[in-house]
Parts: C-alpha cells; sequence; structure tokens
C-alpha cells in the first residue's frame, strides 16, 4: 500500500510573516501542480500564486520541489513558503486537503526519512534534539548525534563483531581444517578489546544525557540561612517567598537557568531541622529526597556558624554581618551580592563538569545505554563460555543489541514512542 501524502506546517504556529508547509508523498507532484499551475524546476525557489480548484487565488508563494529521493523523506517533497497569516495558512490548508494531502501526524517526515534510509535512528533522534535544543551546548551535542558521528562509532563496533563472529563461524564449521592455534587467541584478544570500548563509553557519567535533559541543583540547608534568597537571585526572579519565619518553605520550588551552557533546574527546599509540624517534617523528607537526586547540591550555611552536613558545594551566607567563613566554603551575601559572580562561576563550571566530555559523542538516551550494556553482557558471556557454538550465538546477540541502538534490527516496537516525541512538521 503506497504511502499517504502528508502536509503540516513546518513553522512556528501564530502569525508571521513567512510560513512554511511542506509536503512529501508520492502525490506531491499532483498536489503542487494543481495549487501552483505547475511544477516548477526542481531545487529552485518559483514565485507562483497558489490558486484553490475554483481558480481563486490563495497567495503568492515561493514554491520548492524537491523529487525524491534527493529530499529530506526521501519521498517526493515540496515546500510552500506563504505569508503568515492565520487565513493564508488555513486556506492553503484546505486546499492541499482538496488536492488530496492528509495533515502529518508527530515525527511523520523524520519517520518517513528513517524508513527510506536517508538516516538512522540516532540521527533522526539527533534532529528531534537539534529542535528541542535550549542551550548552544545541547545544540552542538545534537548537530554531533544529527550528523552521523554517535552512529559511525556504532557501525563500526558492528563491523567489528561481524568479523569477529565470521572467525568464530570457521572455527565451528571447519573443526578439522587445522586452523592455526592462535586463531582463538587473537579472536579472543578482539573481543576483549571490544568489550573494554563499549564499556569505557557506557562509563560517561551519563554526561550526554545529563545534557540533553538538564541538569538539578539543589539548594540545601537548615532554616534562615538565606537559600530562597540565593534561590531568587540566582534565578532572576521572585520564586520562593522570603521571611525570617522559620520553614517558609514546605516544599520543593524549581526555577529552569541556564549555568555554563547547560539548563539547569535550581531546587530550593525546606529548611532541614526537626519538627513536629507534620506538614513542615513532609517538607522536609522531600528535600532530603531532592537533593539525594540532584546531580549537585548547594549547602547554604550562615557565615560564622559550624557547617551541618555534606554537599557538593557549601556556601557561607550573611558574610556582610561579619561571620568568619569556614574553610572550603565559599563566602557570599545575598544582601550585597558580594561573592555572587565567584559562586555564579563556581556553579557554571560545575554545570559544565557534568555534561562535558571530549572525545566520542555520548550517549543521549537511556535505550542507547541499556542497548550497549546488554551488548557488553553477551560479550562478556562469549569470554566466558567454552563451546564455540555458544560463543558464536552470544556475539550474534551483542550484534542485534548494537542493531537496536541504530534501527538495524527489532526496533519497530520503538517506533511509535520515538518518534511521537517530534513536532508536527518535523
Amino acid at each position: 500500500m503506497a504511502p499517504d501524502t502528508i502536509f503540516a506546517l513546518a513553522s512556528g504556529a501564530g502569525r508571521g510573516a513567512i510560513a512554511v508547509l511542506r509536503m512529501s508523498g508520492p502525490g506531491t507532484q499532483t498536489v503542487l501542480a494543481a495549487l501552483a499551475g505547475g511544477v516548477p524546476p526542481a531545487r529552485r525557489a518559483s514565485l507562483r500564486t497558489l490558486r484553490d480548484t475554483n481558480g481563486d487565488a490563495l497567495d503568492r508563494a515561493l514554491v520548492l520541489w524537491f523529487p525524491g529521493p534527493g529530499s529530506y523523506t526521501g519521498e517526493d517533497a515540496a515546500e510552500l513558503h506563504v505569508h503568515g497569516g492565520p487565513a493564508v495558512i488555513a486556506a492553503v490548508s484546505d486546499a492541499i486537503v482538496t488536492a488530496g494531502g492528509r495533515p502529518a501526524e508527530a515525527g511523520e517526515f523524520t519517520r518517513r526519512a528513517f524508513l527510506n534510509g536517508r538516516m538512522d535512528l540516532l540521527e533522526a533522534e539527533g534532529v528531534n534534539d537539534l529542535v528541542s535544543a535550549e542551550t548552544r551546548a545541547q545544540a552542538r551535542q545534537a548537530l554531533r548525534q544529527m550528523d552521523g558521528e554517535l552512529s559511525a562509532l556504532h557501525q563500526g563496533w558492528a563491523e567489528r563483531l561481524r568479523n569477529l563472529l565470521a572467525h568464530q563461524e570457521a572455527l565451528i564449521d571447519f573443526p578439522d581444517e587445522d586452523l592455526p592455534s592462535q586463531v582463538e587467541g587473537m579472536l579472543l584478544a578482539h573481543m576483549l578489546s571490544l568489550r573494554a570500548e563499549i564499556a569505557e563509553h557506557l562509563n560517561d557519567n551519563r554526561r550526554g544525557e545529563r545534557l540533553r535533559e538538564g541538569l538539578v541543583f539543589a539548594i540545601t540547608g537548615t532554616p534562615n540561612v538565606g537559600k530562597s534568597s540565593l534561590m531568587n537571585t540566582l534565578a532572576g526572579r521572585d520564586v520562593a517567598i522570603v521571611s525570617a519565619t522559620p520553614g517558609t518553605t514546605r516544599d520543593a520550588l524549581e526555577a529552569r537557568v541556564v549555568l555554563g551552557g547547560v539548563p539547569v533546574t535550581l531546587v530550593d527546599t525546606a529548611g532541614l531541622r526537626e519538627t513536629e509540624d507534620p506538614i513542615e517534617a513532609e517538607g522536609v523528607r522531600r528535600a532530603l529526597a531532592r537533593a539525594e537526586a540532584a546531580d549537585f547540591r548547594v549547602l547554604v550555611e550562615v557565615a560564622g556558624e559550624t557547617i551541618s552536613g555534606a554537599a557538593d558545594l557549601v556556601v557561607a551566607n550573611k558574610t556582610d554581618l561579619g561571620g568568619a567563613v569556614p574553610d572550603g566554603a565559599l563566602g557570599v551575601s545575598v544582601t550585597t551580592g558580594a561573592g555572587m559572580e565567584d559562586l555564579r562561576a563556581r556553579l557554571d563550571a560545575a554545570a559544565r563538569a557534568l555534561t562535558q566530555a571530549e572525545g566520542p559523542p555520548p550517549l543521549t538516551r537511556a535505550r542507547h545505554r541499556a542497548a550497549l550494556t546488554e551488548a557488553v553482557a553477551h560479550l562478556d558471556r562469549a569470554l566466558e563460555v567454552a563451546l564455540p557454538e555458544l560463543r558464536g550465538e552470544d556475539l550474534r546477540l551483542a550484534m542485534r543489541a548494537l542493531g537496536r541502538v541504530t534501527g538495524a534490527v527489532g526496533v519497530e516496537d520503538l517506533f511509535d514512542v520515538i518518534f511521537r516525541q517530534f513536532c508536527i512538521g518535523k
């Protein structure tokens, strides 16, 4: 069954100077000819009057025609650059439907690109990450994945696994051919080397996933040390209520900021103390849980007082009152701004350290990590078993696990989950 011809608004919703409607599918040429009075030369912008089936003019638009397979989706495709008023967009969309198109589902263009071999699953996920990127660091990571760096790494491992499996099959199929004794030793050595490379790639402290999803920095401490004031200052707005009354913050309050080019959710937690108030006690419990799960913990104390806990960074607040800053702590005054520039620099550095990695592109999703973990487990078993048939089976299973990352095998059940996260028009 031939696929439908789909279309979607590829530019942002709302009123604008220009809106881009994209189409893809076997009927694109027919739809384009009906609206534009003909098909323009391939990959050249042509100014055309768009008309409905009654011949009424809808808009003067730039029309681009991309014959398959040399298009984003690998199918015949087109773009209509129309004026961005809602009435124009609605009229042109209605005309496309009348001519045989249908609205695209979320991620359907990129899904077709994957199914038509224009990109693998890692590259498709990179496209979605780039569209969703909030910071330049996220965009750079997404571009590396979209450009195929992570795919090339996994494909290289898969090729090495295929070679290992071929040698293993030779040992199984030709046991009486007097193959050199060092063949099996070399096979095991190459397996061990590949296993070590994949395991090292997994041991990255989730840097890629942290950058893609954003970090969580928890601000903890006893009541009335200035946690909420610090939170408001870092966020640049009044997120938390500031009061001299202990226990004012009873639930975890959040604010999204950018630190070191990385999206960070700051969490202001309830003051840590013993209390008989059940509501405040629940806030303390939640504060401890958020701090435990956070990527970075900032403990706030008052300068001159004893540090009451452990954290990634200890901040001695209220230095304007004259208290001494303990060893290892960073002295600040939220009231006067003293030390705040140093604090931001420390937080920027922490965010970068948790997400930046040199060398190969990092893993960006839990499903990548799960598949590679499975591949390592099969390689471990292959290295341990004595029977060559069992070793060959574990090598095949390791290849299958790697193939799921790029979409080469066994990912049909993941398609809907992955592509529904895309925006309409991508």
